[in-house]
């Protein structure tokens, strides 16, 4: 007698919120994050119209002076809604090339979203308030953003050596923020980055040296050595101007 053919398995439910660290033996999960977009131009010879055009929008913004172009800008985009990317940003970013005749360079586009790695003591600070008072501080008007895809084989590492690999450059990382040289925000990328990155790294701070000594001190890291694949480009700015709709 034939056995009857297993049937399939129900799909199990996913849970795709954000998770932090327990507290009170509960963890914490959240459906909020912070969606951050930079948008690079080049022809901008008098900035009057560009800072008039970003203030009419609605949400948080960072006009930046980008270093390494005589006449480039960058406009970093901040929204909770991934749509207000799409509809009040777009619109200013569609006037200045339009009305304020600037040149879109869209090779240094880079678009991410706040994420948890599940040990976040204070889960919607990690989200939401720390990576948005970080690029609208007063304090920190220097900037470097680039993006970044690691080695495919870094992902079939058990899961304790990418935690301890992980954890050398969060500690790096660290040691900079205690020290009060340089802020970090960590965005992840997976599918919304047209040359298939995987995260944007946005480093802020006082002064820029300390932002590029950061970098070269990560390249000694276990995972840069051995498990990214491509970094950069990379944008460096000074902030101009920042937009803030929270009062």
């Amino acid at each position: 007698m034939q056995s009857k053919p297993e049937r399939p398995k129900r799909p199990v439910p996913i849970d795709i919120r954000e998770i932090g660290a327990p507290i009170d033996g509960e963890p914490q999960y959240s459906d909020h994050r912070l969606y951050f977009q930079l948008h690079v131009f080049k022809d901008c010879h008098d900035p009057t119209s560009v800072i008039e055009t970003l203030g009419k929008g609605e949400s948080n913004k960072v006009l930046y002076d980008d270093l390494n172009h005589p006449t480039g800008i960058g406009v970093l985009s901040v929204a909770e809604n991934p749509s207000t990317l799409i509809t009040n940003s777009r619109i200013s970013l569609k006037s200045l090339i339009s009305n304020c005749h600037l040149t879109y360079r869209p090779e240094m586009t880079m678009i991410g979203r706040t994420y948890s790695s599940g040990r976040e003591p204070n889960l919607e600070e990690w989200l939401i308030n720390k990576p948005r008072n970080n690029v609208l501080n007063p304090d920190f008007p220097w900037a470097i953003w680039y993006p970044l895809r690691r080695r495919p084989d870094f992902y079939q590492l058990d899961p304790s050596d990418r935690g301890r690999i992980l954890g050398e450059h969060a500690m790096l990382g660290r040691s900079y923020a205690a020290g009060g040289y340089a802020s970090d925000i960590r965005l992840a990328c997976f599918g919304l980055d047209t040359n298939d990155n995987e995260f944007v790294i946005g480093l802020v701070g006082k002064e820029l040296y300390p932002l590029s000594r950061l970098i070269q001190d990560m390249r000694k890291t276990e995972q840069t050595t051995k498990y990214i694949e491509i970094l950069g480009p990379f944008f460096v700015g000074k902030v101009h101007k920042q937009f803030s709709s929270y009062s």
